[in-house]
């Protein structure tokens, strides 16, 4: 009588998924009910009287033109500070990685105060400020004026996008870029040609953490670039306004405007990279 070798009996995975995926739920359900009860809270006709102000029209086009210029100014800097980061161990690495991450645990109220202050602060022995020499020498003030609105929004972005960079250089392997340089190429043209077309995902995706970082920035551009109607006022502001008026159905609309318009964003952009993905999928170009 042969004996059968004995084959462990497969336990079920069910006990895994069902506490993975309740505590899941937990975080989703209360994003879900967060936008439900806004939802419940006003009517279609709040969002026709707060799209008939001009006020709040004025603040759309800012919101979307400054968290636009941010994002692609913080992408800007993000791709080369991410790449050294990520790339190079130099004297100054640790107090220049530690100096990225200010902006993330400073308090906005902090980091906007400290924008007035350095643009306010005399320089030099004729004492003038930044902003003074900004406004009479080169006819650009900034404060209180909508470029204050893109340097409160890149302040915070950029540090979110230069994070989200040095973990895409770190997942790109460098032997490609190393045997370029082996057959005469130099460490830009490494770069150029190599490491940043296999990068366009982790771009997309700074880019979309950097917009919607900038579109709820809010302590910064109160402090820095005040909340004045039709100048300096963005869709983050419009919520404070109208709730300080007392127009709480008004403040809750605008809420539901900034969430609508993230999602499109959002999701306009994340459809743009898998795209690119596809695409380059399709002619080998694909981030290994």
């Amino acid at each position: 009588m042969s004996s059968r070798p004995l084959v462990p009996r497969r336990r079920s995975d069910a006990p895994f998924f069902l506490l993975m995926g309740g505590i899941s739920s937990c975080f989703l359900l209360l994003i879900v009910l967060l936008i439900a009860a806004d939802l419940a809270f006003t009517s279609l006709a709040d969002f026709k009287n707060v799209l008939a102000k001009p006020e709040i029209r004025a603040s759309i086009r800012l919101t979307l033109l400054s968290c636009t210029v941010s994002a692609i100014l913080s992408v800007i800097v993000a791709i080369p500070l991410g790449y050294l980061l990520s790339r190079f161990r130099f004297p100054g690495r640790f107090l220049i990685d530690t100096l990225v991450d200010i902006p993330i645990v400073l308090p906005p109220l902090v980091l906007g105060l400290s924008l007035l202050i350095l643009f306010h602060l005399p320089i030099g022995s004729s004492g003038w400020e930044l902003e003074t020499w900004l406004r009479d020498e080169v006819g650009f003030p900034v404060t209180y004026r909508w470029p204050a609105v893109v340097i409160a929004q890149f302040a915070v972005a950029c540090a979110f996008a230069i994070r989200t960079m040095g973990v895409t250089f770190d997942q790109i392997n460098p032997r490609a870029e190393d045997v370029a340089r082996t057959l005469g190429c130099t460490r830009l043209q490494a770069f150029v040609q190599i490491a940043l077309p296999q990068s366009g995902r982790g771009i997309i995706a700074a880019l979309t953490i950097a917009w919607a970082r900038a579109l709820g920035e809010f302590g910064p551009i109160l402090v820095f670039a005040g909340a004045t109607r039709m100048r300096t006022e963005v869709l983050s502001t419009s919520v404070f306004l109208e709730m300080s008026v007392g127009d709480l159905n008004a403040a809750v609309a605008v809420s539901l405007l900034m969430v609508t318009i993230a999602i499109v964003v959002l999701v306009a952009l994340r459809g743009l990279g898998a795209r690119r993905w596809r695409l380059g999928t399709l002619t080998g170009d694909r981030t290994r």
